[in-house]
């Protein structure tokens, strides 16, 4: 795991846009997750499509996951959001779990499907929830799980209140299961803020535990995490880290 401490919230952005550029250019499959610390990134690749010409006419892109039982058209709902952040700037168009199904089952199972069909992810990017998601697995989440619907935690629906009427909470999602997300090629986490500080140390320096989600990324061969300063607060290793992304040979990439 790599992990790459940046002084602001914009420095982690284009670090990230750095990294999918990569796939843009090749015409690959990018995995787009919504939240606050991925804004940055998708501002810079809308600024790179703007004024440097960037394409994404050859790409593909899958969303991590969906509210349960608001309108597709909702504001808040998963597909809206990410238009309004990145898609529609860039004219790419992004597939996600229908969380409007009569069948959420089958549509979990259809979605696995359609993952398969596309080739799998080359470069999933991802944020980390305060009580270790990752996607919407929640604490206790299975390690290998696959798309399915999952119950949110109070945390989480408190996190999320601010986006909506208090009625309209949502309790469920659909979600790209931990053993899912495992088989992209490359993950890039991304979290800024000191309130995230814990949960990174957590997940990059603790157990791999079903207790914090994110850990499952210590299982991954070719994980990126991008933080910022106050994101990296916590990290025992956090020298190190510093030490090793200072003298990466000018060869390597992310």
């Amino acid at each position: 795991m790599e992990v790459v401490i940046t002084a602001t919230p914009r420095e982690a952005g284009v670090v990230v846009a750095d990294i999918l550029e990569g796939t843009v250019r090749a015409g690959g499959t990018l995995g787009l997750a919504t939240g606050s610390s991925p804004g940055p990134a998708y501002d810079e690749l809308v600024r790179r499509h703007r004024e440097e010409g960037l394409s994404f006419a050859g790409c593909r892109a899958f969303l991590l996951d969906e509210y349960v039982g608001i309108p597709a058209g909702h504001p808040q709902a998963y597909r809206q959001v990410i238009r309004r952040m990145f898609s529609d700037h860039v004219g790419l168009e992004v597939a996600g779990p229908d969380g409007t199904a009569t069948d959420l089952v089958t549509e979990a199972t259809a979605y696995e499907e359609s993952l398969r069909r596309a080739g799998g992810v080359d470069v999933q990017l991802l944020g980390i929830g305060t009580d270790g998601h990752l996607g919407f697995n929640e604490p206790g989440s299975s390690l290998a799980s696959r798309t399915r619907v999952k119950t949110l935690t109070e945390q989480t629906r408190r996190d999320n209140a601010r986006f909506f009427a208090p009625e309209e909470v949502p309790h469920h999602v659909l979600t790209q299961g931990l053993g899912t997300i495992l088989e992209a090629a490359h993950l890039v986490l991304v979290a800024t803020g000191e309130g995230k500080a814990g949960t990174v140390a957590a997940a990059l320096e603790g157990p791999v535990s079903a207790f914090c989600p994110a850990s499952v990324l210590q299982l991954h061969p070719h994980v990126t995490t991008v933080l910022d300063e106050p994101a990296a607060a916590r990290l025992r290793l956090v020298d190190y880290y510093r030490f090793v992304h200072g003298h990466k040979p000018s060869w390597q990439g992310y």
